[in-house]
């Protein structure tokens, strides 16, 4: 049961208020499905199953979302991360998380100056020239206060929500336990892969409640893209820094989603487009780390047409290997090759079992084709990856994390860049930066050092094969060497045959009852039953039920049959 897959009666109340919102939000048949209702009914809670009439008459992607605005910063961070899995969700799902947006009032500051006064080794007003105790800004796992150094640094101080890590960790918890139930009791949710999804998104929250490993991706991009002159990262100061607190330097640019403004400040939207465009390139294509989440809301124009990126609680990384087939696909894409398209998406998907292949490389070529001669100014890049992850969708194939985030930036990238300048296209700022990172692989210092490598990784095999063949052939003397061979079809013929020849065996110990009790009925002496010898009559009530039993297991067996075929 659900009360034994949970465990711990610590989270039980959470769990009954998890409850209650999908009830109210019309989940009711879903929260029975899962079994917690009944659970919930044993512990002594009460579920309430009332709920409003228009929130059941409303689209399931729009009561989805209200339910996670409902249940609070977890499940509204989840939301946020399921926007950009376009490759498991239909664009109104889509469309409904991108809005998620916590309501969460802010918190009094004299409930964060307690921990506030920890974290800075004395209190506020002393550790800085001055700190503004109403807040600039307020999310549902932090809120801004703006402040100023004693040096006169103008500074943003991030303030961690006290007591937020203890609710979200219960929401992780239960989160995994009714992902592992949901892929066992809903077999509708199993391409969508439940578990998979919690324990990356567990991985995510974690890393964003630790504000120090948000300051060092922020160093961390801003070394990399130190010869970008434009782009501006706010400077951490590391002695009023921690896990609970960073403190930054205020950024008192334009806000990106206020680009009305932008001509009357004497900025130019066409050149911040093109260079928001290349430093987000740079970080994806060449750095393999990027911002994950480059919304208008953690970008900043400044004079002189510079852009300032913010928050780097979510970022994205990207392998050697994975950067060579992002190159490999973006350029097919934008050169139309739908061959070298097909050949990375089918390497993406990993284990397409059930899946077939044939067709899905037949449509991917046929999209890409599709485009043959078109203009790469008329290109949309974003809308070209969101089709293929719809093709994706419609196989059952979901794409690594990683990519899922890396396509969700270069689509907000696109929409960003169309919004600066209409005549944007994402298509003609990626080709030469592409075309630049191909030629950068194969000059010959690149060459020499993979070369290098190559005969260094060669070197070490050759020095441990002999140890390795001296093992091999220790284990195959002392008989630990095994050779396993997996025939699923002849396994499936022996099942078959065993079930036939138990079927058989019933059927002879039936003729036998029945031959048997015949002959008792003959007799007239021993005990009777209903006037008839009572052996007798129990033999024949025997064979009956034996009968029935191999009747329905013959049917049973033979729908198994056709499924298999199927």
């Amino acid at each position: 049961m659900l009360m034994g897959t949970l465990g711990a009666a610590r989270d039980l109340g959470r769990l009954n208020e998890i409850a209650g919102v999908l009830v109210r939000h019309g989940f009711g048949e879903t929260v029975r499905r899962l079994g917690l209702a009944d659970t919930l009914e044993r512990a002594g809670h009460v579920l309430n199953r009332e709920h409003a009439a228009d929130l059941a008459r409303l689209p399931p992607p729009v009561q989805v979302r209200r339910a996670m605005e409902e249940l609070g910063p977890t499940f509204v961070k989840l939301g946020q991360i399921l926007a950009g899995r376009a490759d498991l969700f239909a664009p109104d799902w889509i469309t409904e998380f991108e809005k998620l947006h916590s309501r969460v009032p802010a918190v009094p500051f004299e409930l964060l100056r307690p921990q506030l006064r920890e974290d800075l080794g004395g209190e506020p007003q002393d550790v800085f020239a001055r700190f503004d105790v109403v807040p600039l800004a307020g999310a549902s796992i932090a809120q801004v206060h703006r402040a100023q150094l004693k040096d006169g640094t103008e500074v943003i101080v991030k303030i961690r929500r006290p007591g937020i890590e203890e609710k979200i960790e219960a929401d992780l918890r239960l989160l995994e336990r009714l992902a592992a139930v949901a892929e066992a009791q809903l077999p509708t949710l199993k391409p969508f892969g439940p578990s998979r999804l919690v324990r990356e998104f567990s991985r995510s929250l974690q890393r964003e409640l630790d504000f120090a490993a948000e300051c060092r991706s922020a160093e961390r991009v801003a070394a990399n893209l130190s010869a970008l002159p434009f782009v501006v990262i706010p400077r951490v100061h590391w002695p009023f820094t921690g896990e609970r607190v960073n403190v930054q330097d205020f950024i008192g640019g334009i806000p990106g989603n206020e680009t009305a403004r932008l001509r009357d400040e004497g900025l130019d939207p066409s050149m911040l487009a093109r260079r928001g465009a290349h430093a987000v390139l740079k970080m994806i294509v060449v750095d393999g780390f990027f911002h994950a989440d480059p919304h208008p809301g953690n970008v900043f124009y400044l004079p002189d047409n510079h852009i300032a990126f913010i928050d780097f609680g979510m970022v994205g990384r990207l392998s050697v290997r994975r950067r060579e087939e992002l190159l490999q696909l973006l350029l097919g894409l934008v050169e139309h090759h739908p061959q070298a398209v097909a050949e990375v998406l089918l390497d993406w998907t990993g284990d397409a079992h059930g899946v077939d292949l044939g067709q899905l490389e037949s449509e991917i070529e046929a999209f890409v084709d599709q485009y043959h001669g078109t203009p790469l100014a008329q290109l949309s890049l974003a809308g070209m990856l969101g089709d293929v992850t719809a093709i994706l969708r419609g196989h059952h194939l979901a794409l690594p994390s990683d990519l899922a985030l890396l396509i969700k930036a270069f689509i907000t990238l696109e929409g960003m860049g169309r919004g600066l300048d209409p005549g944007f296209h994402m298509a003609t700022e990626a080709l030469p930066i592409l075309r630049q990172v191909v030629r950068s692989r194969y000059t010959p210092k690149a060459l020499g050092r993979r070369t290098w490598q190559s005969l260094r990784h060669a070197a070490a095999l050759a020095e441990r094969l002999p140890h390795d063949v001296s093992m091999l052939l220790r284990n195959a003397r002392r008989g630990r060497v095994h050779v396993g061979i997996e025939l699923a079809h002849l396994k499936r013929v022996g099942d078959q045959i065993d079930r036939a020849a138990s079927r058989v065996s019933l059927a002879l110990v039936i003729a036998a009852l029945i031959v048997g009790s015949s002959i008792v009925m003959t007799v007239d002496s021993g005990p009777m039953m209903f006037g008839l010898p009572a052996f007798g009559f129990l033999g024949f009530c025997g064979a009956v039920a034996g009968g029935l039993w191999l009747w329905r297991s013959i049917r049973r067996g033979g729908r198994h049959d056709d499924e298999d075929r199927a």
